[in-house]
């Protein structure tokens, strides 16, 4: 796949930023990757690896990093952002002097902001130069960093306001075995992304209390046409939540043994206690973050969402310590009705 050769700045060296740095050097681009932590950037200049988010994988030597953010931003024709969504806003806020009025900013970060319930688009809307929608796009999908660094067959989705935007970035990221494919629903495709870690929690939570395939499938389902029914009521077409922002990554996460969401979920399930777990975790938990957005998210849209309000009670509002099972029931003894409203 030919492709012009761009500048790139990746903002953001956990797992999957570091896997889309070393993908754009391997296509042939020029890479710099700001590392928050000292030692992160330390570790990939002299080894190769980024042993605390990405181990055992040795990256292109194109891929260069640095702690310096304006450094990796500045005179860039291509940014990606990977961090995690809580801090979306304080580093766009950072670095928007440095972002070039042309450069395309790819926004790979997957959250609902807490105070403001803005997905990320709506919060770099807020933060960056009004001009910057022509240039903007979502990388979102099915895709745990580590097989992407490994190579396996992965297909994503690019969504852009400007379509001519998102193609340039699907040429400009895509090879034969990391696909792309463009969508002009950006809201559809930032809401699938965000809102399928709150899920994951639920569906890991299910499967370590020992249920089955049947809980985890009816869950997993009407779980996605609640996701669907929020995001519609945002803007989204719903027809991209069954696509692979969607359906697709709401499988993987709920499924994957890779996710820390739905690994986080299962350790509740087998009776650990949620800030336990939290308090030894070095990455985010994105879904335990987005609950909390996505259940204020809820009420001011007013939409029916019982299976996110009742993770978000067990999360944040179980101040009586009530077990995972009365949540279930809660869901479970609801009065009867259609599947699917017409109307």
């Amino acid at each position: 796949m030919d492709t012009e050769v761009l500048r790139t700045g990746v903002v953001g060296a956990g797992a999957w930023g570091t896997a889309l740095a070393d993908q754009l050097a391997r296509k042939g681009h020029q890479v710099k990757l700001w590392c928050f932590e000292p030692d992160v950037a330390a570790s990939i200049r002299e080894t190769r690896v980024n042993s605390t988010y990405l181990p055992g994988h040795s990256l292109h030597p194109a891929v260069i990093a640095s702690n310096d953010l304006g450094e990796v931003v500045r005179d860039k024709d291509l940014v990606v952002v990977a961090v995690p969504s809580h801090h979306v806003r304080r580093i766009a806020t950072e670095f928007r002097n440095d972002l070039g009025r042309t450069a395309i900013l790819v926004s790979a970060s997957k959250g609902i902001e807490n105070d403001s319930l803005m997905t990320m688009s709506e919060v770099y809307s807020d933060t960056l130069e009004s001009n910057f929608h022509k240039y903007f796009t979502v990388l979102s999908g099915p895709s745990f960093a580590v097989e992407v660094a490994r190579g396996m067959p992965t297909a994503v989705t690019v969504a852009a306001w400007d379509m001519r935007t998102a193609v340039r970035v699907q040429h400009a990221i895509s090879t034969t075995f990391f696909r792309c494919y463009t969508s002009c629903d950006v809201v559809g495709v930032e809401m699938g992304g965000a809102l399928k870690n709150v899920v994951a929690i639920a569906v890991g939570a299910m499967d370590g209390m020992g249920f089955g395939h049947n809980t985890r499938a009816g869950l997993m389902t009407r779980a996605l046409s609640e996701i669907s029914r929020i995001s519609v009521r945002k803007g989204a077409n719903p027809l991209t939540l069954a696509g692979l922002s969607g359906a697709g990554d709401l499988i993987l996460t709920c499924t994957g043994e890779l996710s820390r969401n739905r690994t986080f979920g299962y350790r509740l399930g087998k009776g650990e206690k949620v800030q336990d777990i939290l308090s030894g975790q070095r990455q985010v938990v994105e879904g335990f973050l987005t609950s909390k957005s996505a259940w204020h998210l809820i009420r001011q849209l007013h939409v029916e969402a019982a299976i996110f309000e009742q993770i978000y009670e067990y999360l944040h509002g179980n101040v009586e310590g009530r077990p995972i099972s009365h949540f279930v029931h809660e869901v479970m003894s609801r009065e009867l009705k259609p599947e699917v409203s017409y109307g």
